[in-house]
């Protein structure tokens, strides 16, 4: 790929048409494929705005789920290719998009030295030869989809299920794998033995006679133990993980997956000591079961690593690729802040830039049961709050895609639903709670808020895409970085930033995000404590004593990484070293005895 960063999914609707806004300058994005209503909404919205005739695929047709994601994957497709084409026949002059492919990308790229070397050449035909070769080398960057492997809601037809083979996650994937693209599909939130042997059924995740795999798999992890199990289950199958994303557990954006107290440095030295030996045992358990299935490969597949969640400075990035020998990062949050790239409407985009840090907190409110980072002045938090207050807690639930509790009901019904919380709250109040007890229940029920309809709005707002009765509330989750970030920026200007020809965070006070991250989970092992109140068990105990243990060894394994690499001189990693003695002083204060 031409650039070292890529954008990772951003919400549902946020980064749902990014690629089209960046693929063809060689950057790669991902999208998520959970919502086929907006994935059909956002196709016709491009559809008409091209002047192409759109033709609509009804929610009632077979296999429509399926059918909605391929076709939009393939009008992606053709659109970005289009572009290219036009790129490449456009002229080298100041304003074009074939000048702004080559000046973002990074500095000391082969094709950025022979672009800026073509610049400086007279007029002639050697300069016109030069420029040929220069257009041979644009690539658009990656058309990448996320499916999140445990968002696989059973569907049902006249009340009968309409089989495996439908539910959510199962179809989303085929939508993708029925697609024209050449990509990858990132498979996160743990993993789904059915969803990866499902893999198996589409011979476009095998290699051809060529050895090429038309359609990749990316893992995206949170430590090394769960890359490698799920990475062997895959080869077993004769299905190769092509890159391991890995992603900090707490600073990121979206549902938070706290590790067992693992922290991100220790995590990706892990990945360093361990990466040959891995590489070599995946290859013993895949190549085999690539001869069950009457195929021959001798040479073993690329494989890729790379890191996202919190990095915020160009020092951070290439740190991270040259000490850990990584092939890329991910920045996503940052993106929000960019209207180019990004779908944020002008009200919750302003918000946003004049938010600090406190406004942006890891929550209980994804009625996935997952730990979710949320934005405390979004639009949808104000309505959940006028809920309650009118006695009508909870949404309608029109989408019905993260439904998984069947407490009360047959079928699986989603803890955001008005429904559900109607009927949980009756249950409280037959309980004859304590006052305290019962308000402490009270708002756990009713703190979930509707991600479907929240996730999506805002792309609608930006659009002008609203139905009349539709919800206008937005739900928005950056992650913590975001507070740092305090403008409105071009993709010039947040591409400059991370390869260091500009610093937008200048004069902003910000902890070096190894630290971050360590305060982030100092402050959920006290989270942890304060919610158990001493009622401990013997299990629950042992494991956050392993907890407590993990950061204090992540302490000390980054007061030795950076007096490792500190110039004496070097005021930052002084100031580092205080920040983790004072982030040691706070863990030791934590009493789990």
């Amino acid at each position: 790929m031409p650039h070292t960063f890529h954008i990772p999914v951003l919400g549902l609707g946020y980064s749902i048409d990014t690629p089209l806004k960046v693929a063809r300058y060689g950057i790669s994005s991902v999208l998520s494929v959970v919502d086929d209503e907006l994935i059909e909404r956002i196709r016709e919205y491009h559809t008409r705005k091209t002047d192409l005739s759109f033709l609509p695929i009804p929610k009632s047709s077979t296999d429509s789920r399926a059918s909605r994601i391929t076709t939009y994957l393939n009008f992606l497709s053709d659109a970005i290719a289009n572009q290219v084409s036009e790129i490449k026949k456009q002229a080298f002059e100041a304003g074009n998009d074939i000048c702004r492919y080559f000046e973002l990308l990074p500095e000391g790229s082969s094709l950025k030295n022979g672009y800026e070397l073509m610049m400086d050449y007279p007029e002639g035909e050697h300069k016109i030869r030069f420029q040929q070769v220069l257009r041979g080398k644009i690539k658009p960057g990656a058309i990448d989809v996320n499916i999140m492997a445990k968002v696989d809601k059973m569907n049902y037809v006249d009340c009968e299920f309409s089989g495996d083979e439908n539910t959510d996650a199962l179809a989303a994937l085929r939508g993708f794998a029925q697609s024209k693209l050449s990509s990858s599909v990132i498979l996160s939130a743990g993993m789904n033995p059915r969803l990866y042997s499902y893999l198996t059924q589409f011979k476009d995740f095998f290699p051809n006679e060529n050895g090429h795999i038309n359609k990749k798999i990316i893992l995206k992890v949170s430590d090394f133990r769960s890359a490698l199990i799920q990475a062997k289950f895959l080869a077993k199958k004769g299905l190769w993980v092509a890159e391991f994303r890995i992603e900090s557990g707490l600073n990121c954006g979206g549902h938070a997956f706290a590790t067992d107290g693992y922290l991100l440095g220790p995590i990706l030295e892990e990945f360093k000591a361990k990466r040959k030996e891995m590489l070599s045992e995946l290859f013993t358990l895949y190549q085999p079961a690539l001869k069950q299935r009457e195929l021959d490969v001798d040479q073993m597949p690329q494989q890729r690593i790379t890191v996202q969640g919190g990095i915020g400075t160009a020092e951070e990035n290439q740190f991270l690729i040259n000490h850990y020998g990584l092939d890329a990062t991910g920045w996503g949050s940052p993106f929000l802040l960019v209207p180019e790239v990004t779908n944020v409407d002008e009200a919750t985009l302003n918000t946003l830039v004049h938010a600090g840090e406190a406004d942006f907190y890891l929550s209980n409110s994804s009625p996935l049961g997952i730990q979710f980072n949320n934005f405390k002045n979004s639009s949808i938090e104000s309505q959940r709050l006028v809920r309650i207050e009118k006695s009508r807690p909870g949404s309608a639930c029109t989408k019905k895609f993260l439904c998984n509790n069947t407490e009360f009901t047959e079928q699986a019904i989603c803890t955001a639903s008005r429904e559900y919380q109607h009927l949980k709250i009756k249950q409280l109040e037959s309980l004859e709670l304590s006052e305290n007890e019962f308000k402490q229940q009270f708002d756990s029920v009713t703190e979930k808020i509707c991600l479907c309809e929240g996730l999506c709005s805002s792309t609608y707002i930006k659009y002008g895409i609203s139905k009349p009765k539709e919800s206008k509330a937005v739900a928005i989750c950056p992650g913590p970085n975001l507070a740092y970030f305090s403008g409105i920026y071009s993709l010039e200007e947040m591409v400059g930033h991370i390869y260091g020809r500009l610093n937008l965070l200048e004069k902003v006070e910000r902890p070096h995000f190894f630290v971050k991250e360590l305060g982030l989970y100092i402050d959920y092992l006290q989270g942890e404590l304060q919610q158990l109140c001493n009622n401990f068990t013997d299990k629950k105990k042992k494991q956050l004593n392993h907890f407590k243990l993990q950061l204090s060894e992540g302490i000390s394994y980054y007061k030795g990484l950076f007096n490792e690499i500190t110039d004496d001189a070097d005021q930052t990693f002084e100031l580092i070293q205080t920040q983790l003695n004072v982030s040691k002083e706070r863990l030791d204060l934590l009493q789990i005895d």
